[in-house]
């Protein structure tokens, strides 16, 4: 007579309206209880772990366990998915803290995994800049405090040190137990392969320390305020032999005197008398990076905008520049010489035009 097939449920001793976490809390408390290494000659125990681990591998598995649940244990006969060849997907396990955690009670160890390289952190600065630095871009000498690989030791941390005994100088070990088998830092030397025998001095056994750096920080043409420039390594030491973080800088431009910046176009007054602005003028520009001819055309009006194309800041982004837009301030004197005004007043007779025609109701 053909033994009587147990139930997954049964074997963990949980209802089939388990979830996943009453599940996977089930077969921990079976897994440390039945575990051979933890029942040595038992084979009672022995058997019952594979039982265990068998409903774990499928209950434990929410494609599996619906497949299950429809179909019975047939489709999972041969031993289950740890067995007959087949080996259990740690890294998935140890993320889910499902088989990692088991790991952590019958090995007695801390889910550790050794001083592996790190980034260093970043560090954010400021800078500031004239309109003619932000245009033209700059190298500037910058002195800043940022810790760095020890120099006495080279970031080993050690003033002296040796091969690691434990691991033989790979920074891994092999644990095993029974059916588990796990690869990990070693604990002795923190994965690095060699144990430190005398405690470097200058850092305290850190391998990093503060120090203080000059360096030049180029700062591209066209940056405005609030522009990020990233010197790449130039940050705070990694760890483990791990790459240093960034420097950022940040940018700002000073107000200027005569150039008002928007985006890459700068805008600029340009005060005219009334003759220049009546009977049209070639007059002498001021530009970001130097002077320009421009011609004001007759009958130019107050507050007209002209343009100067090309003229403005360059991209960032692209081989080109912005163009220097310049508006028309028309300039009336105060002070004005009796003969003046009698030329004014007869000029005032020859307007063909009433200037205010546009604001008589209607």
């Amino acid at each position: 007579m053909a033994p009587a097939v147990k139930d997954y449920y049964e074997i963990l001793g949980i209802s089939k309206d388990a979830s996943q976490d009453d599940i996977k809390k089930a077969f921990r408390k079976l897994a440390r209880k039945y575990h051979p290494d933890l029942n040595p000659g038992d084979k009672t125990a022995e058997q019952k772990f594979k039982e265990i681990n068998e409903a774990y591998g499928v209950l434990g598995d929410e494609k599996k366990r619906a497949d299950y649940d429809r179909f019975g244990k047939t489709p999972f006969e041969g031993g289950g998915p740890w067995f007959e060849g087949a080996r259990p997907d740690f890294g998935e396990s140890f993320e889910s803290g499902g088989f990692g955690d088991i790991f952590s009670d019958i090995f007695g160890a801390e889910r550790s995994y050794g001083r592996y390289p790190r980034k260093g952190a970043d560090m954010l600065m400021s800078i500031e800049l004239s309109l003619e630095e932000a245009f033209t871009g700059i190298t500037r000498p910058i002195t800043l405090n940022r810790e760095t690989p020890c120099r006495a030791c080279n970031g080993s941390r050690a003033e002296a040190s040796q091969t690691c005994d434990r691991c033989g100088g790979s920074g891994k070990i092999q644990m095993s137990k029974g059916f588990f088998r796990m690869s990990q830092s070693c604990p002795s030397c923190g994965g690095s392969g060699r144990k430190v025998t005398r405690v470097c001095k200058s850092c305290n056994g850190r391998g990093i320390t503060l120090h203080t750096d000059t360096i030049k920080a180029k700062i591209p043409a066209g940056v405005d305020t609030g522009s990020i420039v990233k010197l790449r390594g130039m940050g705070g030491a990694g760890e483990a032999g791990g790459p240093a973080g960034d420097l950022r800088i940040e940018v700002t431009v000073r107000p200027h005197h005569v150039f008002t910046r928007k985006e890459n176009d700068i805008y600029v007054d340009l005060p005219i008398t009334f003759g220049e602005a009546a009977l049209g003028a070639k007059i002498e520009v001021p530009t970001i990076d130097g002077k320009a001819v421009m011609t004001i055309p007759a009958g130019t009006q107050g507050g007209q905008k002209f343009k100067l194309s090309g003229k403005g800041f360059p991209s960032l982004r692209a081989a080109v520049r912005g163009n220097q837009y310049v508006i028309a301030k028309i300039i009336v004197p105060k002070d004005i010489t009796a003969k003046a005004k009698d030329a004014i007043k007869e000029i005032e007779t020859l307007y063909k035009e009433d200037p205010r025609k546009n604001l008589v109701n209607r």
